[in-house]
């Protein structure tokens, strides 16, 4: 089974919310994921991202592969975490 750590969407129209899941990467985009890791709120100011890093570290430790957007946020939720300890 491949995994893949994704965004989900969970907003309304012109009001997007995302949720980052853990998923086959076969399943639809909206489907059943394995585990929620985080939410993203692209219209907030200030702190978009919610990421349990461990999780998100023990996904990629167990070889889910995060998509190009999703290793993005990941990478900017880390320097955060990375700079406030």
């Amino acid at each position: 089974m491949a995994l893949k750590i994704r965004l989900t969407r969970i907003g309304t129209t012109h009001q997007p919310h995302y949720r980052f899941v853990v998923a086959e990467a076969r399943s639809r985009r909206d489907g059943a994921p394995v585990e929620v890791v985080g939410i993203y709120d692209p219209r907030l100011k200030g702190e978009t991202v919610k990421l349990k890093l461990d999780r998100v570290e023990y996904w990629l430790g167990k070889g889910a592969t995060p998509t190009d957007t999703a290793h993005a946020l990941i990478k900017k939720a880390r320097r955060k975490a990375a700079a406030t300890a």
